[in-house]
């Protein structure tokens, strides 16, 4: 990791760009540097930098040593230290606001709907869902998606969230309780849809909807109870079909009923038209292709 790494994440929590260049000089020298090394060392400009490393003294993260008589050096607080004292900070600030926040807030007057327009976008707040959720957690989605969230998937269910998911291919280490959807291979699936679709939805009360092709992505959060409905029984339908299936119908009549029903026939004719209206949706007419390819004879519930 660079310096200036230390530097931009030091500037994250809260130092200005002259205290961590300043406070990244004091560790690197490994000892008492006096104001004018300090400048040398880090680029601080000599006429700022005893403000500079006053302020660094004032947060404690560095310390006035005497070296002799008339001999004023400074030292830096151990890099440990100074993270731990940052993280207490931290948390206080957000125990704090999550006190007083919603004090503030006023009434909720008109639904939030807004626009993911990649497939970094899409994961961030996909992961906002997960995190906000206390009582329940609905997934819906392929591999690659779901492997990016599991980490904070895994935090919910540890904190009691109750996880169901809906897994479009193999999953070796599932989440919560997991159903793999067993009816159509994944590329099927992919084919019939357009795009590697993702449905995630907190507590009954908000929802990311999107898609992914490849390293792209688009989608939309959001908070109104009718889509909010729509996207959770989607996912329920969708386990609970899988389960009738499993229980009461052997693979041939499923494939003979699945391949010959002039409705579901009919529902599988708009191969990509979900890519579609997502990436609408997500990007505004960003021309991002969904997955075609030739058409298989095979079931899928979905």
């Amino acid at each position: 990791m660079s310096q200036q790494t230390v530097i931009d994440e030091l500037q994250r929590l809260g130092m200005t760009g002259y205290e961590a260049k300043a406070y990244s000089a004091l560790v690197a020298a490994g000892g008492p540097l006096s104001g004018y090394e300090v400048a040398k060392r880090s680029g601080v400009p000599r006429s700022t930098v005893y403000e500079t490393i006053s302020k660094l003294a004032n947060r404690g993260a560095a310390y006035e040593v005497r070296t002799g008589e008339d001999v004023v050096s400074y030292i830096a607080l151990p890099p440990t230290a100074l993270l731990d004292r940052l993280g207490r900070e931290f948390d206080a600030s957000i125990d704090t606001l999550r006190e007083a926040l919603p004090r503030l807030a006023a009434p909720t007057h008109v639904r939030m709907m807004h626009d993911l327009p990649d497939r970094s976008s899409l994961l961030a707040r996909a992961e906002d869902v997960v995190t906000a959720a206390r009582t329940d957690l609905f997934v819906s989605g392929f591999p690659e998606e779901i492997e990016a969230l599991k980490p904070v998937i895994r935090q919910a269910e540890d904190a009691g969230v109750d996880v169901t998911a809906v897994v479009f291919g193999e999953d070796d280490d599932p989440v919560g309780r997991t159903f793999t959807h067993r009816f159509s291979a994944p590329e099927v699936v992919l084919e019939n849809l357009g795009c590697r679709l993702l449905v995630l939805v907190a507590d009954r009360d908000q929802a990311v909807i999107g898609g992914a092709v490849e390293a792209e992505g688009w989608g939309a959060y959001t908070d109104d109870p009718a889509v909010v409905l729509v996207a959770v029984e989607y996912v329920r339908h969708d386990i609970a079909l899988h389960l009738i299936a499993e229980r009461f119908a052997t693979a041939d009549e499923f494939d003979t009923f699945w391949n010959s029903d002039p409705t579901l026939r009919g529902f599988r004719s708009d191969h990509g038209a979900p890519a579609a209206l997502l990436k609408r949706i997500g990007v505004g007419g960003k021309q991002t292709r969904p997955v075609r390819g030739r058409r298989r004879r095979e079931p899928r519930i979905s």
